[in-house]
C-alpha cells in the first residue's frame, strides 16, 4: 500500500507557484473571488495551492461565522474547489473584507510512503487504510508509539480515508462522479492551522468541469 504524503516543508512566498497552503491564490486573468452561498454571503477562505498533473487545485472554505455556515457539507455553498490550468495564473486581488487569508503560508513536499498492515488487533469492520497508516507512521521510531504526524498536510490521490460512501460528493456542476484529489489536515501548528474543527479534509474535483467538492470527516 502506498500514499502520497504531503508534508510542511516551512515557509513559502504568499503568491509562490509551489504546492502550499495559504497565501494568495493564482488564477487565470478574471478571476472572481468565491463567496458563500450557505449563509453568510461573505467571500470565503483560501486554503490551498496544489500543483496535480491535470492543473492546479484550488481550495476556499469559508470561515466567516463558524458554525453558521457548513463549511463540512460537500452541498452547502460554504466551499469551493477550482480546478486551473498548469500555466498562465496571476495572483489575485484579496477581498478587503471577511476572512479570506490563513495567518502563514505553509511550504508543501511531498514524499511517497509505502506501509503494511499492521497485525490484526482483533478489530475486522475497517479495512486498512493507506493514508491512516502512512501519517501515523510517519518519522516514528521502532517501539515508539508517536512520530511526528503534526508535519503531514495530507495527502495526494489515492482514496478518501474511512469515508462513508454515501458522503462521496458529486460534481456541483454536471452531477457526474467526482474523483478523489487530496486530503488536508488542519496544519502543524495553530498559527498555520485551516480551521476544521479537528476534522480531516476531503478535495475532490470533475475534470470535466474544472470544479469540485470539498467536506470533513
Amino acid at each position: 500500500m502506498q500514499a502520497t504524503l504531503m508534508i510542511y516543508d516551512g515557509k513559502a512566498a504568499p503568491d509562490a507557484d509551489v504546492p502550499r497552503t495559504g497565501g494568495v491564490p493564482l488564477a487565470p486573468e478574471g478571476f472572481t473571488w468565491p463567496v458563500c452561498d450557505d449563509y453568510c454571503g461573505g467571500p470565503m477562505q483560501f486554503f490551498a495551492h496544489l500543483p496535480v498533473e491535470y492543473g492546479v487545485l484550488s481550495v476556499f472554505v469559508c470561515q466567516n461565522d463558524p458554525g453558521a455556515c457548513e463549511l463540512w457539507d460537500a452541498t452547502s455553498g460554504a466551499n469551493r474547489v477550482l480546478l486551473f490550468p498548469p500555466a498562465g495564473l496571476v495572483p489575485v486581488a484579496v477581498p478587503e473584507k471577511g476572512v479570506t487569508l490563513l495567518p502563514a503560508v505553509s511550504a508543501i513536499t511531498t514524499r511517497v510512503v509505502t506501509v503494511e498492515p499492521e497485525e490484526d488487533d482483533g478489530d475486522d469492520d475497517l479495512p486498512p487504510d493507506a493514508y491512516d497508516l502512512a501519517r501515523s507512521g510517519w518519522k516514528r521510531e521502532p517501539g515508539a508509539q508517536f512520530g511526528k504526524q503534526r508535519e503531514v498536510l495530507g495527502s495526494l490521490g489515492g482514496s478518501p480515508s474511512y469515508l462513508d460512501e454515501d458522503r462521496l460528493p458529486g460534481c456541483p456542476s454536471c452531477s457526474g462522479t467526482a474523483e478523489f484529489a487530496a486530503h488536508l489536515e488542519e496544519g502543524i501548528d495553530r498559527q498555520t492551522a485551516m480551521k476544521l474543527g479537528g476534522r480531516l479534509g476531503y478535495v475532490f474535483v470533475c475534470r470535466s468541469c474544472s470544479e469540485g467538492a470539498f467536506l470533513t470527516g
